[in-house]
């Protein structure tokens, strides 16, 4: 039975304008009601912290991903009880879009209540491309619509700079620390301050900071975000709390751009940190590491749908502005995916094939589902998070033969060419990284050693949050332009804990040994770590160099260890900074 729209008093349907009017509201409801609810689940941080409760702040984690969707199903139901058959003409849309524009406003949040609005839309329509006329393309708002009602950060000066950092910690009754842990921080904060300014050559008195006045929380952390002022700019100042068997304290202090910009890294799950008016947030957070960009620092936020929103518009402008094609991106030729890029541009495009090469017998679906895997999962420095993106219409003239006949032949059930667009129902997209095998074939020795050593981490720290790559070979690796070694291939991913992790049986026949064919028996999770090392595919020396150091990863028990612990709930951190940033403590004696 088709839905009819609403109607007046009279019995005659509702006007274009009135309906408009109603739809829109409804709209602006939903997502005010989507961010308050993400705020406060996000305002649990802080006493997930002050109890050091991790499980539980992974579980709000969890749900605050889960929250955005959830409101949308929401709100589209009730949309479309309201227009009713007029539910996909693109006149009413363009009056919804005109009064929701209006009513968002005075929002300090328009820009994420832009997306939202989009999200509704997209579902409504499917729409194939970018509609302009129904959806926020670009926003509405060239500057912010509201002016800032106070700063986002607040400001100290003292005389020295330990009294300064004591000042900024005391300052924070929801770090819950007590009065010796302010005053070692302090010291231990300032001394590490002065020693790192002298080696870098940095003449500063530091006495005058600007801190964020938000707390920002990640794991067994807290953050203070902070800056100094410098030259004609800013210096970081960032304190990384924990809390432990001593209690708070802080832990680590971090001074330079790139230390900061791994801690919103494209690797790193997301802060919660209870923000009002993200943009001002947005732009202090971008200060400290101004090379990041804006989409980044929003999706590390947790506002990963609007970062997907500027990642876009960032392509587009872009694609504006530059003329290279898409093409084939540089590593092995994926058996599962496609993947594209721009050489000018540093994302990587993953389009599903239609067929998967042998030995692969994943679904398209299990494949999809193993990416929503990690979209969920404690990255650990260590995943590549990947965007999701359905129909997007490209360029025709913007890719290369090469590439074009590969996706037309290889991923024809989501690539379409239809004059002059290209477009691609569904794929991924990801921040482009080296291949760890390209890297190593023109790395100099010490480069190629430390990203060895570092691939070797990779799967360790993986291991510990419960997650084994399945595929370990390094093309399935890449290196960032920091030298850390992430893994971006999801297709074969599975948990520790699903994995039957098992030593080869010793025979005593050497047919047995050369057979092509395994002489025991192999169940479906059943995994050979002492087999690892025939496949990674590496020189001689580096080979010598991964078993010496992480010799570990090609035994069973190491792996049955980590899931025993896993079993038993233990959780594991990874630091999102290096050891040499840790504060060093005196030994106390009795």
């Amino acid at each position: 039975m088709q839905r009819i729209s609403e109607r007046d008093v009279s019995g005659r349907p509702l006007s274009t304008s009135r309906l408009a009017n109603e739809v829109a509201r409804l709209i602006r409801d939903g997502f005010a009601r989507f961010h308050d609810t993400f705020r406060g689940i996000t305002r649990k941080a802080a006493q997930r912290f002050a109890r050091r409760d991790w499980r539980g702040l992974h579980q709000d984690a969890r749900q605050r991903l889960e929250l955005r969707d959830q409101t949308l199903q929401q709100v589209l139901e009730n949309v479309q009880d309201r227009l009713g058959d007029r539910l996909q003409s693109r006149i009413t849309w363009a009056g919804i879009k005109a009064v929701y524009s209006g009513l968002i406003q005075p929002r300090d949040d328009w820009e994420l209540a832009e997306t939202f609005y989009n999200s509704v839309t997209r579902r409504a329509f499917r729409t194939v491309g970018v509609d302009p006329e129904i959806e926020f393309v670009h926003t509405d708002f060239a500057k912010p619509p509201t002016p800032s009602q106070e700063n986002v950060y607040r400001c100290y000066r003292a005389a020295s700079t330990e009294d300064l950092i004591g000042k900024m910690l005391a300052d924070r009754p929801d770090l819950f620390l007590s009065p010796d842990a302010i005053r070692e921080g302090a010291a231990l904060v300032a001394s590490r301050v002065a020693k790192d300014f002298k080696e870098r050559g940095i003449v500063l008195n530091v006495c005058e900071t600007q801190v964020a006045k938000a707390l920002f929380y990640r794991g067994e952390h807290a953050y203070l975000m902070g800056r100094v002022p410098y030259q004609d700019g800013w210096l970081p100042l960032v304190l990384c709390l924990t809390n432990d068997d001593r209690g708070p304290h802080v832990e680590a202090v971090l001074l330079e751009e790139n230390d900061v910009s791994l801690l919103f890294s494209f690797t790193r799950s997301y802060f919660h940190v209870e923000v009002f008016r993200p943009y001002d947030v947005v732009q202090f957070i971008q200060s400290l590491i101004p090379r990041k960009r804006v989409a980044e620092i929003y999706i590390s936020l947790g506002y990963n749908k609007h970062g997907k929103t500027e990642l876009y518009r960032n392509a587009l402008r872009h694609l504006a502005r530059t003329d290279d094609l898409y093409q084939i991106a540089e590593g092995n030729r994926g058996m599962v995916m496609v993947v594209f890029t721009r050489p000018t541009y540093p994302v990587v495009f993953k389009v599903i094939r239609d067929h998967f090469d042998y030995p692969k017998e994943a679904t398209r679906q299990e494949v999809i589902d193993r990416y929503h895997l990690i979209f969920r999962h404690d990255r650990a420095g260590r995943l590549v998070d990947a965007q999701e993106y359905e129909y997007l219409v490209l360029q025709r003239a913007r890719f290369t033969e090469q590439l074009l006949e590969e996706l037309t032949q290889c991923a024809a059930r989501t690539v379409m060419v239809q004059g002059k667009e290209v477009i691609v129902k569904h794929c991924f997209a990801e921040r482009r990284v080296t291949p760890l095998n390209v890297y190593l074939q023109h790395a100099d020795e010490q480069a190629a050693r430390t990203a060895v050593l570092d691939y070797g981490r990779a799967i360790k720290d993986l291991a510990l949050t419960n997650l084994f790559p399945g595929d370990l070979l390094p093309k399935n690796f890449g290196v960032t332009r920091n030298g850390r070694v992430v893994f971006y291939d999801y297709d074969e991913v599975c948990l520790v804990e699903e994995c039957n992790f098992r030593k080869i049986p010793h025979t005593g026949y050497y047919d047995d040994e050369i057979a092509a064919e395994p002489w025991f028996g192999v169940g479906p999770n059943d995994i050979f770590p002492e087999e690892f090392i025939h496949f990674l595919g590496l020189s001689q020396p580096l080979r010598e160099l991964f078993v010496q150091h992480h010799g570990d990863l090609l035994e069973a028990d190491f792996w049955n260890h980590i899931k025993h612990q896993i079993a038993e709930g233990r959780l594991f951190h990874i630091p999102p900074y290096a050891e040499s940033k840790r504060l060093q403590r005196p030994i106390r004696v009795g």
